[in-house]
């Protein structure tokens, strides 16, 4: 692609007077004044009709027969009586609910929330967990440069799902749970 330079053409033909159509704005008009004319006389129509209408008529009153009184009964009727058998079985009733045992997994759950290059960032996270009321540890592998933020063990992970909701509500995310392999 040919490269132009367009500095050295300058701008343009600014310095030459416009030329104006003279022709066109010697013209009247009067198209645009025979519409409004149209328009305004549709209009000025519209108005004459819209008097002219009849107005509506008067609704005649109906004559309505006066109906006998009826006598005013003083005393209220007996309530019904109940034909449930539950109204009376249920606040006596006691419901036994048996729980399921939760099951003791042998080995323990444990929740990583970050794992970092540096000890400081590592700290940083500890201490976010550590404002929540949770003990968390900093985990490094000798054969590893990763510094693992760790919370557990956990007997159950319903606790580590616990733990981990209460460091969702407080934007510390994200933490995993699973189980601590030995």
């Amino acid at each position: 692609m040919a490269s132009r330079d367009y500095v050295k053409r300058g701008r343009g033909n600014r310095n030459q007077p416009k030329k104006r159509n003279q022709s066109k704005s010697r013209r009247k008009p009067w198209r645009s004044g025979l519409l409004a004319l149209i328009l305004l006389g549709a209009f000025g129509f519209g108005l004459f009709t819209l008097s002219q209408d009849p107005e509506p008529e008067e609704a005649k009153p109906v004559a309505t027969q006066a109906k006998p009184k009826q006598k005013k009964i003083s005393s209220l009727p007996a309530p019904p009586e109940e034909k449930w058998g539950y109204v009376d079985s249920l606040p006596n009733r006691e419901i036994e609910v048996t729980a399921k045992e939760q099951v003791v997994s042998k080995i323990p759950y444990i929740m990583q929330c970050g794992a970092y290059k540096r000890a400081d960032q590592a700290e940083a996270r500890k201490l976010d967990i550590a404002f929540q009321g949770l003990n968390s540890k900093i985990r490094k592998k000798e054969d590893s440069s990763w510094y693992r933020v760790v919370l557990g063990p956990y007997k159950f992970r319903r606790d580590a799902e616990r733990d981990k909701h209460k460091l969702q509500r407080a934007k510390i995310e994200p933490c995993a749970i699973w189980k601590e392999s030995q």
